[in-house]
């Protein structure tokens, strides 16, 4: 096991890749020996994103997708064959990188975390995290996400504290169990198959 506290200060800026809007990366990874850390590179990312105006998502073939309204409220993406209802915080949709979507804001900019993963090399999943008790957590990479505040966990015997908007890395190799003790936070959970 390995836990590392990601600080917002050393997370990274980039352009979403319709270059439609900016992107705050939070944690990724790439495969081994790619010559740069691009989009075809890419296994898994977890990050956040304003979005402030209503448009296109990013055409992402071979990427699924999750994502979870933080802050703000009133999200609804729109694909020619379903609609996507982010209109409370919290809750998460799914959907593939190659669906044709169109964002409606009904309540004014909104703030989203997005976990994406290669379709085939990983099994990603997104919670909110709210009330107590134990969660289990499988072998994999796991990201304990403050999103409104501090908030305290307990993870392998001892209670953590994450600063507002920090994020706990952790790295499993068997699987263990983690509790939130206080405040809010968002899990994200990566489990490499490929």
């Amino acid at each position: 096991m390995k836990t590392t506290l990601l600080k917002p200060e050393h997370y990274t800026r980039s352009p979403w890749k319709n270059g439609g809007g900016v992107f705050t990366d939070i944690a990724d990874a790439h495969r081994a020996g790619s010559p740069a850390k691009d989009w075809d590179s890419l296994l898994w990312r977890f990050a956040s994103t304003p979005i402030v105006t209503s448009g296109p998502f990013s055409y992402m073939p071979g990427i699924d997708r999750l994502q979870m309204v933080v802050a703000g409220r009133g999200l609804v993406l729109k694909s020619p064959k379903r609609e996507f209802d982010e209109r409370e915080p919290f809750m998460t949709v799914r959907f593939a990188g190659e669906l044709e979507i169109v964002t409606e804001l009904e309540a004014g900019p909104v703030e989203v975390v997005n976990l994406m993963a290669r379709r085939g090399v990983a099994e990603i999943e997104l919670e909110a995290l709210r009330g107590s008790g134990d969660r289990s957590l499988t072998a994999g990479t796991h990201l304990v996400y403050a999103a409104r505040g501090d908030c305290s966990i307990r993870f392998d015997g001892g209670d953590l504290v994450i600063p507002s908007n920090g994020t706990l890395k952790v790295e499993l190799a068997e699987p263990s169990k983690l509790a939130l003790v206080s405040g809010l936070a968002v899990l994200g959970s990566i489990r490499m198959v490929g």
